[in-house]
């Protein structure tokens, strides 16, 4: 029999719109979930049982009486703990932060509350999101539920490790180098960083308004065990908000080629650094998986790939320096120790070279939008390497920059402002190894579609007890 914390959120929402079963009923069962598996990988820092509780009774109450329902009506989710919500504090995995509650929504809850959902937990992330590993100043290490002594990727990865053991069946995080998608290939499970401006972000604490890097790279996207749900998750997320000046209309998707198959690039070693073979080998089976279903499947050759993903790390580090003197009186000592690893090998700029990384960004988008028109999607690793053991990207000052040599397949997806999904591409010694789909900008739907074509072919891992 299946339990109901092993169901995904649009098989719940199906089942409780049928009156099958009770929102009650599911919100109990991943509550309890969570009561067992929470305290063995440390992933949701806040359970909110009694306010689900209350909230699962009252979508009960409405199916009862026949009202009209959300996607989502009765159905729980985890929401990060960098995002507003109201009732439940904005913590940034920050001790100064520990009592700082909004008193509105980020526009990402309020839409999910909109269809119906129920928050049941707050998931962890590292100090401020800075980090490709979650241990967070506030509430310390999240496990991996693979391998307990590996990281779960970050900064979302409180929410890949509650989404993979079952503690809810959809979740929302954040993404400005991968946090999205680490913690997604690292867990098993499927996420999606969306196009630029699909998904509205605004946040109270701290104030939206940051410099220029993180407001046209950072997105608000949805992580869940299944493509199905991810979809499903942005569909309900998607549109302008006022909140959110870069926000855009929703608009159709746009036709496919009618004369040719949908192409598809492959790098199974991209440049910019060493790729372990056996993630390569997890990409081309993701590749021929592909192939099989019709795709043409080619040698990708994106413009400037291993200059992109630098210009990615001089953007944001430029504002890290800016900005360093004030985060760092906050940070917990490995965050900071992390950070000072990869400014120091990476200098502050003064405002001329600025202004050029600004000009090469717009030179770079244009090339790839160019690239896209016959080339519809990128496949590559989500990352080069398998995922460490803990406390390894701060083991060395060189151990921080081969942290950020293997994640560089993400950060393409930031700088550009495209759409990148993350599918599950089996495992590698018993560990997840997770690949990327990134399209043109505003095709989600091609790298969703994609994605999906590989979890039906090499299935999906999730959800596990912990190992």
């Amino acid at each position: 029999m299946t339990e109901l914390w092993q169901r995904g959120a649009g098989e719940l929402a199906g089942m409780i719109a049928r009156q099958e079963v009770s929102s009650a009923e599911v919100v109990e069962a991943h509550l309890a979930r969570i009561e067992t598996v929470n305290p063995q990988v440390n992933a949701i820092t806040s359970v909110l049982a009694e306010q689900a509780r209350t909230e699962a009774v009252e979508a009960d109450r409405a199916v009862a009486a026949g009202a009209r329902l959300g996607r989502l009506h009765g159905v729980p989710i985890t929401v990060k703990q960098n995002i507003d919500q109201v009732g439940s504090a904005t913590n940034h995995g920050l001790l100064a932060l520990a009592g700082a509650i909004a008193e509105v929504d980020a526009p990402v809850v309020e839409r999910m509350r909109a269809a119906g959902a129920i928050p049941v937990g707050r998931t962890n992330c590292p100090d401020m999101a800075l980090r490709v590993h979650t241990d967070s100043a506030l509430f310390g290490l999240t496990r991996n539920p693979w391998n307990l002594g590996h990281t779960v990727g970050g900064s979302s990865g409180g929410e890949g490790a509650a989404l993979a053991t079952g503690m809810s069946p959809l979740g929302l995080g954040n993404d400005i180098g991968g946090s999205l998608r680490n913690p997604a290939s690292c867990c098993g499970i499927a996420s999606i960083k969306p196009s630029h401006g699909v998904v509205p972000q605004a946040s109270t604490i701290p104030s939206t308004d940051g410099p220029a890097s993180f407001q046209l790279m950072p997105v608000e996207g949805p992580m869940a065990r299944t493509v199905a749900d991810v979809r499903l998750g942005l569909e309900v997320l998607v549109g302008r908000h006022r909140r959110d000046p870069y926000s855009l209309p929703v608009a159709p998707p746009a036709p496919r080629p009618e004369d040719r198959p949908l192409r598809v690039g492959v790098l199974t070693d991209p440049p910019g650094g060493s790729t372990d073979p056996r993630v390569s080998a997890r990409v081309r089976a993701a590749a021929d998986a592909l192939a099989a279903a019709g795709y043409d499947v080619v040698d990708g050759d994106p413009p400037r790939y291993a200059e992109a993903a630098e210009l990615w790390l001089e953007f944001l580090g430029a504002d890290l320096h800016t900005m360093h003197p004030l985060l760092a009186p906050l940070l917990s000592a490995d965050a900071n120790l992390f950070l000072d690893n990869v400014m120091a090998a990476h200098p502050p700029i003064d405002l001329g070279a600025y202004t050029q990384v600004l000009m090469t960004r717009q030179a770079l988008m244009r090339e790839w939008s160019q690239w896209f028109a016959a080339t519809d999607l990128l496949l590559t690793p989500a990352w080069t390497q398998l995922p460490f053991q803990h406390g390894y990207d701060i083991s060395s000052p060189q151990a921080s920059l081969d942290t950020i040599e293997l994640i560089r397949c993400v950060t393409h997806a930031n700088l550009l402002g495209l759409p990148s999904a993350c599918v599950s591409a089996g495992l590698a010694d018993g560990l997840p190894v997770g690949v990327l789909l990134n399209a043109d900008r505003f095709r989600d739907d091609l790298a969703l579609d994609a994605a999906e074509v590989i979890e039906q072919a090499l299935g999906t891992l999730t959800p596990i007890d912990p190992k």
